[in-house]
């Protein structure tokens, strides 16, 4: 462990091409552009699922599928059965991950619509709303926070399996896993270790603020009334 934070700590490895901060920088964006992908494929469709009510075992059953699927194994086997080269090698990669991003995406919209009161549903419908604004104004403000936290969990996936990427000659904090193997350097396979847990644990609090801003007003002042009251008044309610 110390000779890991060691590694850590020298400048050496925090300059040039191969540095911590460009290594960090490629894990984050390919760790983005999946997120990117994989919400715009998983918020229509769970947002379509959510409010039509149709569909439902269907996805789940898909979801459960993809989530199965080995990551490393279908990322070998796309590159080399389609001859992805180095230069293309982005594309692979990206759709493994997607793969992997888009079930908990996909839970958390259709599961944040369905939880909407169906009396706020119907009575949006009676005011005159059409369904797209149903779906808009008053289901998908409400449905934020699953959805944020949908994102969450699927960026955390991402962020941990992202390493992946080196194998196939891609950058991010992968590579000083895999360049250390070959040579046996545990220090640097420690710091690409820890340097992955920590981009994850600071991704996992920003998502976390960002699921706590997004609560509704009327939810956030509800949860708090909740929480004000004694069990004697929680009981007679």
């Amino acid at each position: 462990m110390l000779d890991g934070l060691n590694w850590l700590l020298d400048p050496a490895h925090w300059s040039g091409s191969r540095g911590i901060p460009t290594r960090l920088l490629e894990h984050l964006a390919i760790t983005g552009l999946t997120l990117l992908i994989a919400g715009v494929i998983a918020l229509a469709a769970g947002l379509a699922i959510g409010h039509t009510r149709r569909g439902r075992g269907l996805v789940v059953g898909l979801s459960g599928a993809l989530r199965a699927m080995p990551t490393l194994g279908l990322l070998v086997f796309i590159a080399v059965q389609f001859g992805f080269g180095v230069r293309l090698a982005i594309i692979p990669t990206l759709i493994v991950l997607v793969v992997l991003a888009i079930p908990p995406i996909l839970a958390g919209a259709y599961a944040g619509v369905e939880s909407v009161d169906p009396a706020t549903v119907d009575a949006s419908r009676a005011l005159g709303l059409t369904e797209w604004q149903i779906l808009w104004r008053v289901e998908f403000p409400l449905a934020l926070p699953l959805i944020v936290g949908g994102l969450r969990s699927a960026m955390l996936q991402v962020v941990a399996t992202a390493t992946v990427a080196a194998y196939i000659s891609l950058g991010g904090l992968g590579r000083f896993l895999f360049d250390a193997l070959p040579l046996r350097d545990y220090p640097q396979m420690l710091a690409g270790a820890i340097l992955v847990a920590a981009l994850a644990l600071i991704l996992d609090l920003l998502f976390l603020l960002v699921g706590k801003a997004v609560l509704p007003a009327g939810v956030r002042a509800t949860r708090g009334t909740r929480r004000s009251k004694t069990p004697t008044e929680r009981t007679a309610a």
